[in-house]
């Protein structure tokens, strides 16, 4: 007697179109092409994990930037001043500060400024 893999074959499509559910004409429905959708967006998934932090750290440092320069001075010279200040705040924190706390983020600019 030989098996048969048909409720194993529906299942494993079963699974993969409910994974696809949703995808453009035939990715949802045509196993072959679902199936190609599925590993390439798994790749991108992966890839774009990773540029997501590229792209928060672009991002905090051009609010960053856009802070220091109203304060009249350069990004750089500014990362530069903090360093050398002694003071090791992540990019993160102040563009935070450079939003909601004015106050906080012009005098480390002036500790920057003084450090230099």
């Amino acid at each position: 007697m030989r098996v048969k893999g048909a409720s194993a074959s529906n299942n494993k499509r079963k699974k993969l179109f409910s994974i696809t559910k949703g995808y453009w004409g035939q990715r949802k429905n045509v196993y072959r092409r679902a199936r190609e959708a599925y590993l390439a967006a798994l790749s991108r998934a992966y890839v774009d994990r990773k540029r997501k932090k590229r792209d928060f750290r672009r991002l905090w440092i051009t609010r960053i930037s856009a802070a220091v320069r109203a304060e009249g001075m350069s990004y750089s010279a500014f990362m530069n001043g903090l360093k050398k200040a002694g003071i090791n705040i992540n990019r993160k924190m102040l563009s935070e500060l450079a939003i909601h706390d004015d106050k906080a983020f012009r005098e480390l600019v002036s500790k920057a400024k003084a450090a230099l």
